[in-house]
């Protein structure tokens, strides 16, 4: 992910900055979304695992990136405020 396009992007909803999710938590991530314990916020399914992902500063939400390119929509956002560890 480009360090100058990381520093302008906020979450689209709370406008908080947006940091790289690290590979322990995308590892966490990828394995409840592997055992269909999350969802996307429209509640429709995460179809397979993240290979990128960004999250909030506040760790509450979570942005996919697709061919490195950040998917900022709410819908598609994940929360996971209510995970422990995150």
């Amino acid at each position: 992910m480009d360090r100058k396009l990381l520093e302008i992007l906020c979450c689209p909803v709370t406008r908080r900055p947006l940091l790289p999710l690290s590979k322990d938590k995308l590892k966490r991530l990828n394995a409840l979304i592997a055992d269909d314990r999350l969802q996307y916020a429209d509640g429709s399914k995460i179809a397979g695992p993240l290979q990128e992902a960004l999250i909030t500063d506040n760790s509450t939400t979570v942005y996919r990136i697709e061919d490195g390119i950040p998917v900022m929509l709410e819908d598609e956002s994940i929360r996971v405020q209510d995970l422990e560890g995150f």
